[in-house]
């Protein structure tokens, strides 16, 4: 399926403020509630939606430093890859993982408590992760933007 001009006004929406209702939703791309109701759930079923989400503050849940951790690999192999990754997925701090092309195999971003806090992460956590040849870690000092909307 292809989007048309609506859907990609409700996708806008929806990025914006997910938590607005279907009657507001409708109104704000000129559609009747029952015309929005249907087209979000297409837009579900076909997943162009995957799901809904609370952004956090990491400062209020005492998280409020950011580590981007690029990860060196000492094979290339699918065995490899594939137990690297599922025991990436299992470690709570680390929010995102990508396969990357260029001089890391892999680039996570990992929240922490601090210093203190990301190296026991890194000790109990991703010092034992399958595969890994070399390490490196960098801190963010403050996060200037920050977008999770797509462009459309």
């Amino acid at each position: 399926m292809s989007l048309d001009a609506i859907d990609r006004r409700l996708l806008g929406a929806l990025q914006r403020t997910g938590r607005v209702s279907n009657a507001d939703l409708a109104e704000s791309v000129g559609l009747s509630p029952s015309a929005c109701h249907r087209r979000v759930q297409r837009l579900e079923q076909e997943g162009y939606i995957r799901g809904y989400v609370a952004l956090l503050d990491p400062r209020k849940l005492a998280k409020p430093t950011t580590v981007f951790v690029e990860i060196t690999l000492q094979g290339q192999a699918d065995e490899v890859l594939e137990a690297f990754e599922r025991a990436v997925a299992r470690i709570p701090d680390v929010l995102e993982c990508h396969l990357m092309a260029g001089q890391a195999d892999y680039l996570l971003k990992v929240v922490a408590a601090g210093t203190e806090d990301f190296a026991r992460i890194h000790r109990r956590h991703l010092a034992r992760l399958p595969g890994v040849g070399q390490m490196q870690s960098s801190f963010a000092l403050r996060t200037v933007f920050e977008s999770t909307a797509l462009p459309l």
